[in-house]
């Protein structure tokens, strides 16, 4: 399996109307977590988070938002942010293009969030351009570091040293509230969570506002 684990600076000078990092005053991280939630993965993450007093934000599919209202809602009552991560889990570079704005659009009914990510970081200019003509706020979050979790050759040990080693201030994480991402997840992110409040970094949330329907 090939990926980046830091995204490279010409991929994000190559896109650059996307979020890929955010830079503060302070010393900060942002923790995100894709593909929930998951009745079982979502609510270990938030007591983590609870645990550490870090905040981060949840790329939720919209299906599973559906399934299980009650989790997406503690996401809210713990302060965290949200961001449309699809309805269905689509790969941009798979399915008709406009199969997958209509996903998007039908995620946004139940994920009112101006944040946007594409699974897989699979989107291409122009479904970019028709998702900005249905919703003119979306606003799409990549990252500056993969923290692999999704990758079930990968040692959970190695998992943690990506993250700690490629990190730096303003740097976007993906984590994932999955079933495959679960060993390395679980592993990890305790421990992430730790190292960064020793050093004294904020772990926050990504900003996001409601979109007008």
């Amino acid at each position: 399996m090939n990926y980046w684990t830091r995204t490279p600076r010409w991929m994000k000078a190559l896109f650059p109307a996307f979020v890929w990092e955010k830079q503060d005053v302070n010393p900060a991280v942002y923790l995100t977590f894709d593909d929930g939630p998951h009745p079982e993965i979502t609510p270990f993450v938030l007591e983590q988070l609870r645990h550490h007093h870090a905040h981060a934000t949840f790329f939720c599919i919209g299906h599973r938002v559906v399934q299980y209202p009650d989790i997406y809602q503690q996401i809210f009552i713990e302060q965290h942010g949200i961001g449309n991560h699809t309805y269905d889990h689509l790969d941009g570079w798979k399915v008709p293009s406009h199969k997958y704005v209509d996903n998007v659009m039908l995620a946004a009914v139940h994920i009112n969030s101006h944040l946007f990510r594409p699974p897989y970081g699979h989107i291409t200019p122009w479904l970019y351009r028709k998702i900005k003509q249905n919703i003119p706020e979306m606003q799409v979050v990549m990252w500056d570091v993969l923290s692999g979790d999704f990758d079930t050759s990968l040692s959970p040990q190695s998992c943690l040293e990506i993250v700690l080693f490629k990190a730096r201030p303003g740097s976007i994480i993906v984590f994932h509230d999955s079933e495959k991402a679960r060993p390395r997840m679980e592993y990890a992110l305790p421990r992430v969570l730790a190292y960064f409040e020793k050093k004294g970094w904020e772990m926050k949330a990504l900003p996001y506002q409601k979109i007008s329907h």
